[in-house]
């Protein structure tokens, strides 16, 4: 069959959105068009804010239309996402009251704070809730509201209006993309509003997140890059790229 440039390109979306990426030869093939063609398709769907490339293929971008739910996230990137995670931990200093987002990597900074100390967490998502309710010496407070389903975190007025009533010691922040351009975004206008709201509570604010999430640009922006005291990512992130985030006022670690 021979389908057109905009066929193949949704087909293109498509699978990587199903698959969580592409690779060229196997596009190539499974297409019936040449290598090259399939590049210029690449280059052109991330024009357009669809895919990032990368060497061999590309992987899909989240959007208004598009995210990838918490079981998915936490299948792909894990090891870097646990040394993210742990080196956000470390981060707490002597915070008492903190928020941790939605998120599987906020999920796992949950799972790295210390049991051994008074601390109070403050979140909208069940999985955080849940590893940190029988810690000893946690306090949890989960905020109300309706829960989404792809990542069982609550949201609107009634999780917002309960965060608007705290002054937190440390934000642990997530997001779906994060640039230098466009600050800190999401593809959904009510999880903007809490993770917002976050922000605006906290004294100090860390954003944790792998390499994948530097350069893209979601649906809401809810942070500019001033914000955050602290970025957390890994190596994969060049140096001379995390230098020009630095340049917009947090300290950026690399781990």
């Amino acid at each position: 069959m021979n389908r057109t440039a905009e066929e193949r390109r949704r087909e293109i979306v498509l699978a990587a959105r199903r698959d969580g990426a592409v690779d060229v030869t196997a596009l190539a093939t499974g297409l019936g068009v040449a290598k090259e063609t399939v590049r210029r398709d690449l280059r052109v769907l991330e024009d357009h804010g669809l895919l990032r490339r990368t060497h061999g293929g590309a992987y899909p971008v989240e959007s208004a239309g598009f995210e990838t739910t918490l079981a998915f996230r936490a299948t792909s990137h894990v090891p870097e996402k646990r040394r993210v995670a742990a080196a956000a931990a470390g981060l707490l200093g002597d915070a008492e009251t903190v928020f941790v987002d939605e998120g599987y990597t906020p999920q796992l900074i949950a799972e790295a704070l210390p049991r051994n100390r008074p601390l109070t967490v403050v979140t909208a998502s069940l999985p955080v809730a849940g590893a940190l309710a029988e810690a000893e010496g946690v306090c949890v407070l989960l905020l109300g509201g309706r829960v989404r389903r792809g990542t069982l975190a609550t949201v609107d007025h009634w999780t917002t209006k309960m965060l608007a009533g705290f002054v937190l010691d440390l934000a642990f922040i997530g997001a779906n993309g994060i640039s230098r351009e466009h600050g800190l975004t999401t593809p959904d206008p009510a999880v903007s509003e809490v993770k917002a709201q976050a922000i605006r509570a906290a004294r100090r604010v860390v954003f944790a997140g792998v390499h994948t999430k530097f350069g893209a640009a979601g649906f809401c922006r809810f942070a500019d890059i001033g914000a955050l005291e602290t970025i957390v990512t890994s190596t994969l992130l060049p140096a001379a790229e995390a230098h020009r985030y630095s340049l917009l006022g947090p300290q950026v670690l690399r781990v």
